[in-house]
């Protein structure tokens, strides 16, 4: 089935219902600030977000920070000004990009999830580290890994605004185990004034295992920390990833490269 991602194009004017900015976005970056303070080596005062899609993270982020955000839909970055008029927004691929600075923390969110393939995945990481300071820290919380996958799982989220009732559905499925990603579809149920509309979206997102996230992480050259993070029913571990030392890292079409990392330090914050 071919990807379609309307939710970051004709339907992204829905995404402000899906999660709430103040509730679970909040307490999500209450955790990021403390571990961003906790483990960059100088002050945090500039945050990248990359893959910030609607401004949400850096909503909460800005109260604290000076915050940058990073997306390649036009649609959720004109979201992301409006929700943060004083903040700056750019348009490129996590992949791909080159802004020349550095930046003291670095947040990649659920945006991760995209890069279907190792090399994407892995060029998006690349990226991160190169716009961030000796001594920084990236911030990323794998969604959904091979330990954590649960085959066909469907959640459902119902949202209201005024004479707006939306219902997401939302389903995973692997259809080959054998490769590095599952899919999404999405069902939402848009009820305006009492009137139905039923839409659908697919996409297709990476899944690797816990130990791929660690190794890609540690070859690059970060210094992973990691520690449990739980919202609702659900629990995820959220990376601290210490940017140690300064590494020349090449700027390239296709990605980020080059660094080599011979060690790996994790340990659980039980905070």
């Amino acid at each position: 089935m071919k990807d379609t991602r309307r939710l970051y194009t004709d339907l992204a004017w829905l995404w402000p219902l899906w999660g709430e900015v103040d509730v679970d976005y909040a307490h999500y970056c209450d955790r990021v600030r403390a571990l961003m303070d906790q483990h960059a080596s100088a002050p945090v005062k500039t945050v990248l977000d990359i893959g910030c899609g609607g401004g949400k993270n850096v909503h909460n982020l800005e109260r604290a920070y000076k915050v940058t955000g990073l997306d390649i839909s036009a649609a959720m970055l004109a979201q992301a000004r409006t929700l943060n008029p004083e903040c700056e927004f750019i348009e490129a691929d996590m992949r791909d990009f080159s802004l020349n600075r550095n930046f003291d923390a670095v947040l990649m969110d659920d945006a991760i999830s995209y890069m279907s393939s190792l090399a994407d995945f892995e060029a998006a990481f690349r990226c991160a580290y190169a716009h961030l300071k000796p001594g920084g820290v990236l911030i990323t919380t794998p969604d959904v890994t091979i330990e954590s996958f649960e085959q066909n799982r469907t959640q459902t989220t119902t949202a209201r605004r005024d004479d707006l009732e939306v219902v997401f559905i939302e389903n995973i499925f692997d259809p080959d185990p054998g490769d590095e990603s599952f899919e999404t579809t999405v069902v939402y149920l848009i009820r305006q004034h009492g009137q139905l509309s039923i839409e659908t979206d697919h996409w297709t997102m990476g899944l690797f295992s816990m130990d791929t996230w660690r190794s890609v992480l540690t070859r690059i050259g970060f210094t992973v920390f990691e520690t449990p993070y739980a919202l609702g029913e659900d629990a995820y571990t959220v990376l601290a990833c210490v940017k140690t030392r300064f590494r020349p890292v090449s700027l390239h079409r296709g990605g980020c490269r080059r660094a080599v990392s011979r060690f790996v330090r994790r340990t659980m914050d039980s905070r």
